[in-house]
């Protein structure tokens, strides 16, 4: 027979640890499966997003800023230190039809739970360019994310290019213009997707510009991005951009196609849906926080105060069922 546990806990960057952390110290033997390494095209890696980041200058008690792992090795020792259990594993599919619940792993093996945490996140969607993964993992100057970034010294009174052309990018490309000498939208048609609104409000900053039907076909830059390489998508024809930063602007994808077969509800981008402002699904004793069931802000912060709302939330809904179903067993 599986493993049954109180609380499983699925993903591993500011939500998942967090929630871990108020769960343990409920005395709910939380388990967090971590999951593992892969490139889905771009770097997927434990501890989410924040693994990508070199400075994390906006969250709250650190001052001086800190790197993103370490941030999340923090969290995770801050768990762990309450007795949550830690699993390099990955959930690849799970049966909500009836509690207690089954989660199967990625090596054959399955778990059971009284309640889950959904945690997983949502990937950054790239370019899918070497050159461009390999600075974005090493902090030289490629991003997926203004807001988290863009402020950092190394950009600052730069030439900035920001790939993409719906409301995201606009946006995006609107805050870096606070610290650049110039930002450049990269954009492969000759009309942008964005809102009316959001166009405006970019393309009225004096440090403003919109490359047209352009393509970025190579990241240029061995430490920091030197330029990107670009490509007219009528003419063909190549250039050269200088540039100091790359934030790319296409979109996110959440991190659920383990359970895309299950009952549970989505909206229209993927992202699983609370229909109210605690943590709960539809399904009852499954729970989401992070950037999972957050498209909009998608930030450490509000990602670690969703996993504690799950947490609570969870440990109400465990102390409501009978107590000879919420023992761990082997």
């Amino acid at each position: 027979m599986p493993e049954v546990h109180k609380l499983v806990i699925i993903g591993s960057g500011p939500a998942g640890w967090t929630a871990a952390i108020y769960a343990a110290r409920a005395q709910l033997d939380p388990l967090v499966l971590v999951g593992v390494p892969k490139q889905d095209p771009g770097p997927i890696l434990p501890g989410g997003q924040l693994m990508l980041t070199t400075d994390v200058e906006n969250y709250p008690g650190f001052p001086e800023g800190v790197a993103g792992p370490q941030m999340m090795d923090l969290f995770q020792k801050q768990a762990e230190r309450f007795g949550t259990k830690v699993v390099g594993k990955d959930a690849v599919r799970c049966d909500f039809s009836q509690r207690p619940f089954t989660l199967e792993l990625n090596d054959g093996s399955s778990i059971q739970a009284q309640a889950v945490i959904i945690a997983t996140g949502a990937t950054a969607n790239w370019l899918g360019l070497k050159n461009e993964l390999r600075l974005a993992q090493t902090g030289g100057g490629v991003s997926a994310c203004a807001v988290c970034d863009g402020a950092l010294p190394v950009f600052r009174d730069q030439h900035l290019a920001v790939v993409g052309g719906g409301d995201t990018a606009m946006e995006e490309a609107t805050h870096l213009t606070k610290f650049a000498s110039k930002v450049s939208v990269i954009h492969r048609r000759d009309e942008l997707r964005a809102s009316k609104i959001m166009q405006k409000r970019f393309l009225d900053k004096p440090n403003a510009e919109v490359l047209w039907n352009k393509v970025v076909t190579d990241v240029i830059g061995k430490d920091m991005i030197e330029a990107v390489e670009l490509e007219d998508t009528v003419t063909g024809e190549k250039s050269r951009l200088d540039v100091k930063g790359l934030f790319v602007a296409i979109g996110h994808t959440p991190a659920t196609r383990f359970i895309r077969d299950t009952a549970l509800e989505f909206d229209d981008a993927g992202y699983l849906l609370l229909r109210t402002r605690s943590s709960e699904t539809n399904i009852e004793g499954v729970f989401a926080a992070g950037d999972v069931s957050d498209a909009k802000y998608r930030q450490a912060v509000t990602a670690a105060g969703m996993g504690c709302q799950a947490a609570l939330d969870a440990e109400h809904f465990l102390a409501n069922l009978p107590v000879d179903t919420t023992s761990t067993r082997a």
